[in-house]
């Protein structure tokens, strides 16, 4: 609920064209509830206690999971679950996409796949662990930002009008940045602290 209720405020309240997650079950209640309009039944004028208020998705809300079916610690299947919304609003939302034609998860793998490798505190099986959660939270926010504007991104190189490769870190892709930063040059950065 946490991290839903994060995600709304960061971006206005706005409904996004499309939420995917993967087939946590948790994530649905949690969309419902941050998101959701709450309908009050009306009294039926009857004996005994009324009807509960409940939420619904709004018009609007298109949310779609990947549910991975594993064997023996190894994918064989992948299926996908339109939940609030649509099919037609689902491809509607991927036709419009920069980024992907398919619901996937693969984005916010990938940068937990990338922060895991940068981070050692989050590895796998290790003895690096955070004993304390204010350095834990530190150091992810290091390499997250290190990552995003001091890292040239293979994938993300543009070429100029010569025709020579400009390297590109996530930040410049985003618009966030006019160059790829030097770790010197972020971290001799002022601190902006919005009241």
């Amino acid at each position: 609920m946490a991290v839903v209720e994060d995600v709304k405020r960061r971006t206005g309240g706005r409904l996004m064209d499309l939420i995917t997650t993967d087939g946590y079950a948790a994530y649905e209640s949690a969309i419902l509830d941050a998101y959701g309009v709450t309908i009050t039944p009306p009294r039926a004028g009857k004996r005994g206690r009324p009807r509960a208020p409940y939420k619904v998705a709004p018009p609007g809300l298109t949310y779609a999971v990947v549910e991975k079916t594993r064997e023996r610690g190894r994918v064989v299947e992948v299926a996908t679950r339109v939940v609030f919304g649509t099919m037609a609003a689902v491809a509607a939302a991927l036709g419009l996409s920069h980024v992907s034609r398919a619901i996937n998860t693969s984005f916010v793998e990938r940068q937990n796949g990338t922060d895991r490798h940068r981070n050692a505190r989050k590895a796998r099986k290790s003895y690096r662990f955070s004993k304390d959660w204010r350095f834990h939270e530190a150091v992810t926010y290091l390499t997250l930002y290190a990552y995003n504007f001091c890292w040239p991104v293979r994938t993300l190189v543009v070429k100029d009008e010569r025709g020579r490769r400009q390297p590109r870190s996530p930040a410049m892709a985003a618009g966030l940045a006019d160059h790829v930063w030097t770790m010197a040059e972020w971290l001799s950065m002022p601190a902006v602290r919005r009241c």
